[in-house]
């Protein structure tokens, strides 16, 4: 029914995970759609970790999502729940056991849309998403807590890759960060590709990471996504903190944690564009 996109055969994922599950796609997506009365409807759209199938049942449009089955799986569908539509993508119908879901159609991404409009966007995204907060959920302050135990390790195995003055900000800055100043719901993956344009809401998140605490968590991402196109970051970190209603201060301050975990995180992989932006977002707020 569909072949699966070098596209997506290219993302780092398979570098680790091998080709097994993506050369049995075309039929686990032609079962999915058996036992689901669907037939595919366009074409193929992907991210990192998943194929997105465009797919009808009579007159009704969906889309299918397929991604590796296993933890990570359950936990989106949990997010999915507990969002509920609430600026997050409809999910109709799971089977994590498969890796598969069942989700409302979008349209336009966000990426798209003029930088400015874009941060606003997500501004507004992430006060729209702090909803109640799921008890189960892992706390932003607990990241922070074992993230800043191994910082300084990482650094030093590393080989020190950068100025030991931003890891000296980033463990002083952590133990403010471990007791969360608000208890809400927090998308951990928002960022430009990961908002589209729909019709229930102008436009709705996908691919959601479900924490609980302070929602200025991941405003490092949605600004180092796009740090390639601004030309000075202030005001665009200025815009994102006015629209989503944030305390500057500890925006700034969970910004600064990120981007120096994100670097060493970024480095242990093996990336060479994400930690430069790092850098430059990080210098760009001391």
């Amino acid at each position: 029914m569909i072949d699966v996109p070098d596209g997506f055969r290219q993302m780092p994922r398979w570098w680790h995970d091998g080709t097994t599950w993506l050369d049995a796609l075309p039929n686990l997506v032609k079962a999915q759609c058996t036992a689901w009365n669907l037939e595919p409807d366009g074409p193929l759209a992907w991210g990192s970790n998943a194929l997105v199938i465009p797919v009808r049942r009579g007159a009704d449009e969906f889309v299918l999502r397929m991604t590796p089955p296993g933890p990570g799986t359950d936990e989106h569908v949990q997010a999915l729940r507990w969002w509920d539509g609430r600026g997050m993508v409809l999910l109709y119908d799971a089977d994590p056991a498969a890796g598969a879901m069942l989700l409302e159609r979008l349209k336009t991404p966000l990426a798209t849309r003029p930088l400015d409009e874009a941060m606003a966007v997500l501004g507004r995204m992430m006060r729209r998403l702090a909803v109640s907060p799921r008890p189960e959920a892992l706390s932003t302050g607990e990241i922070v807590r074992q993230r800043s135990a191994e910082l300084e390790k990482q650094w030093e195995g590393l080989g020190r890759p950068f100025d030991v003055s931003f890891l000296r900000t980033a463990l002083e800055i952590a133990p403010e960060l471990t007791e969360p100043a608000t208890d809400l719901s927090v998308n951990g993956d928002l960022h430009v590709h990961q908002v589209l344009a729909g019709e229930r809401e102008a436009w709705v998140t996908v691919d959601p990471l479900l924490y609980r605490g302070d929602i200025e968590f991941d405003l490092g991402r949605v600004l180092w996504m796009q740090l390639d196109e601004m030309a000075e970051i202030p005001p665009y970190f200025d815009l994102v903190v006015q629209e989503a209603g944030l305390v500057r201060d500890r925006a700034r301050h969970w910004t600064v944690f990120r981007a120096v975990d994100y670097w060493l995180w970024g480095l242990g992989d093996g990336l060479t564009e994400d930690p430069v932006r790092c850098e430059r977002l990080l210098k760009s707020l001391l």
